[in-house]
């Protein structure tokens, strides 16, 4: 098989990508190892960004996002018994938009398909190999037969353990990790929504966040030990331990039938650079971080930004330019956000092993934010988006 750009990976990133150079005639092939009903099923983040969500419109993707997400002009942080409201529109005149990184999936496949463009589903490559050279080759087992794409680039969209970042000789990266002492156990319950914004609360047992997914589905989430075991948490103690950590005069919880459970593990993650030759990392190849700050989906969008038009002046204009400048133009957002996602983080969470002085630090923090206009402006910038350029990309 041969095509243009090869990109591994049907998560948003991968199909972003693919669908921007698609619109600007570039043909590419996506490789995705699992089914297409297990990636339309899989339940990740659903906070979109202002920009990330217009982006989505302009581009085409964004009609079922605009009759089914729910818009929001702000977060709410509760602490020491009582809420307070960060107002986005008041603050920098910006939104954010909740609807689930799933649903953003089903319309980019669907938009795909109905391009008549390539996605190979259950298609797991197992190798990039000559990337030094203009071209490159991406290795997979499609149907029980192992297979060779080339290509004129290769875009590892393929998540933390996916074969991109490993097909770069560990000797040309250097890696940057941070692991935390807890863990997110979370929810998905047919139960309505007890808040119409989120709700990010710190607690003395330990963080807890109300979040949705729709006006009839409940995204939820309680800090545990990185080592919890699901068994141990009925949905019973789910729920009465959310109440506690939750509490708040007037508030009521809505409770229903669970219908998803998980574990997420908390780390901070960079890769630099994030391109050997003519292989590029994108999203979850190259990054990770830790979900309080909801910055996953939206991070992968801003790498595609950089990458579309890296990829536009390879293919169209024959500059290599863009693809010299990419890594250095996305890891100078990563950093940025990944300050932002660790500060929310430390923020809200209890380590076991902490002092009453860090608990106390962290009260005195959180009134520090919600008592300052400047503060406060800074956590609606960042929680709303940096500005992404759109222009050239529509």
């Amino acid at each position: 098989m041969r095509t243009r750009v090869a990109i591994i990976g049907a998560g948003p990133a991968g199909l972003l990508l693919a669908h921007l150079l698609h619109r600007r005639g570039i043909d590419s092939v996506v490789l995705e190892r699992h089914d297409r009903g297990h990636v339309e099923r899989r339940i990740r983040a659903g906070v979109m960004e202002h920009d990330v969500a217009e982006l989505l419109d302009r581009v085409g993707l964004g009609a079922r996002m605009r009759r089914q997400g729910l818009v929001h002009g702000g977060i709410n942080l509760r602490f020491a018994g009582r809420t307070v409201r960060v107002d986005f529109r008041k603050l920098v005149g910006r939104t954010v938009t909740v609807y689930g990184q799933h649903e953003v999936v089903k319309d980019m496949i669907r938009a795909r398909l109905d391009a008549g463009a390539p996605i190979l589903f259950e298609a797991e490559a197992v190798a990039v190999e000559d990337v030094a050279t203009s071209r490159p080759v991406v290795v997979f087992r499609h149907r029980g037969e192992v297979r060779r794409l080339e290509a004129e680039v290769v875009a590892g969209c393929d998540g933390f353990h996916g074969v991109a970042r490993r097909s770069i000789p560990t000797s040309h990266l250097t890696t940057y990790e941070r692991r935390y002492p807890y863990a997110w156990l979370g929810i998905l319950a047919e139960a309505r929504p007890a808040s119409e914004e989120l709700v990010y609360a710190h607690h003395e047992r330990g963080f807890a966040l109300l979040s949705m997914r729709s006006p009839t589905l409940s995204r939820l989430y309680i800090q545990v030990p990185p080592d919890t075991d699901l068994a141990d948490w009925p949905d019973g103690r789910i729920w009465d331990e959310l109440e506690t950590r939750l509490a708040a005069p007037g508030f009521r919880l809505e409770r229903g039938p669970v219908i998803q459970k998980d574990l997420t593990v908390m780390r901070s993650f960079v890769t630099e650079p994030m391109r050997h030759g003519r292989l590029l990392l994108a999203g979850d190849a190259s990054h990770i971080v830790p979900p309080t700050g909801a910055k996953g989906l939206n991070l992968a969008v801003a790498d595609v930004t950089h990458l579309a038009r890296a990829l536009f002046a390879l293919l169209k204009e024959g500059r290599e330019d863009g693809l010299e400048r990419y890594s250095a133009l996305c890891l100078a957002r990563i950093w940025k956000v990944q300050h932002f996602s660790w500060w929310m983080t430390t923020m809200l969470h209890r380590d076991e092993d902490e002092l009453p002085f860090d608990h106390r630090r962290r009260l005195g923090e959180l009134e520090a934010v919600t008592g300052s206009r400047a503060a406060a402006t800074w956590l609606a910038e960042n929680y709303t988006g940096l500005p992404l350029d759109l222009d050239d990309l529509v």
